[in-house]
Formats: structure tokens, C-alpha cells, sequence
């Protein structure tokens, strides 16, 4: 068995629920909040977990190449682009679920819906710029 491939296997496996994690649990909060429904903290911790998954996986796949290599992946244009839009995603992602909550149930019904949506745009774009970096790299 390759333990390179394994490895960049299982860090593949954790990187794509945390992707799930981050997009269906913004989705489901940006529906709920459309409908009237009160804001779960289930869903901002599921979202918070699964930015710090991407983000530790992320860092994974770098660690795996610098073992197996001795250096980092090596990414020019397109895929510097993407990996800065990733780690700008999952920076700000991060500090949006951690400020919802902690301060969401003293915000208007508004800043509540524009931090789901933002939660949304995050997760959408960090998604779209996977598939950039994944074809680039």
C-alpha cells in the first residue's frame, strides 16, 4: 500500500466534510432564517467545526507534500489565487460563526440574515476556488 496516497486520501476524506459542513450547514441556517425559524447554535458550531477542518486539512495536504518531498506543493498564478481565496474563506468563516455565537442573539433579525448569507457567500466561494486550485495546482 502507497502511505502517500493513503494519507493524502484520509486528508482528502476529512477535507470534503468539512466542505459539507461549512456549505449545507450555511444553507440550512440561510432557509431557516428565511423562514422566521430561531437561530440554531447547532448549526453555527457545525459550520465553526467544519472551517477549522478545512483549514486543518488544508494545511494537511502542504504537510503531507513537505514529508513526502521535503517542500510545498509548488503553485504559481491561478492556484496562488485560489489557495489565498480558500484561506481568506475559512479566515473569515471562522471569526463569522465565532461572532455569531457569541453576539447573533442580540442582533437584529437583518444582521442576523446578512451574517447567514455571508456565511453562504463564504462557504460557496471557498468551494469554487477548491476546484480552481485542485486543476491549477
Amino acid at each position: 500500500m502507497d502511505l502517500q496516497n493513503l494519507a493524502y486520501a484520509l486528508v482528502q476524506l476529512a477535507h470534503n466534510f468539512g466542505a459539507v459542513a461549512v456549505t449545507g450547514g450555511a444553507v440550512a441556517g440561510w432557509l431557516s432564517q428565511r423562514r422566521d425559524a430561531a437561530p440554531t447554535s447547532g448549526l453555527l458550531w457545525l459550520i465553526l467545526a467544519g472551517w477549522a477542518l478545512q483549514a486543518a486539512s488544508g494545511a494537511g495536504f502542504g504537510l503531507i507534500s513537505l514529508a513526502y518531498y521535503g517542500q510545498f506543493p509548488d503553485l504559481h498564478g491561478v492556484a496562488v489565487v485560489a489557495l489565498v481565496l480558500k484561506l481568506s474563506c475559512a479566515t473569515g468563516g471562522l471569526l463569522l460563526s465565532l461572532l455569531c455565537l457569541k453576539l447573533a442573539a442580540n442582533w437584529s433579525a437583518a444582521r442576523r440574515s446578512h451574517a447567514w448569507t455571508a456565511l453562504v457567500g463564504l462557504a460557496a466561494t471557498a468551494l469554487s476556488a477548491a476546484a480552481f486550485l485542485r486543476w491549477f495546482a
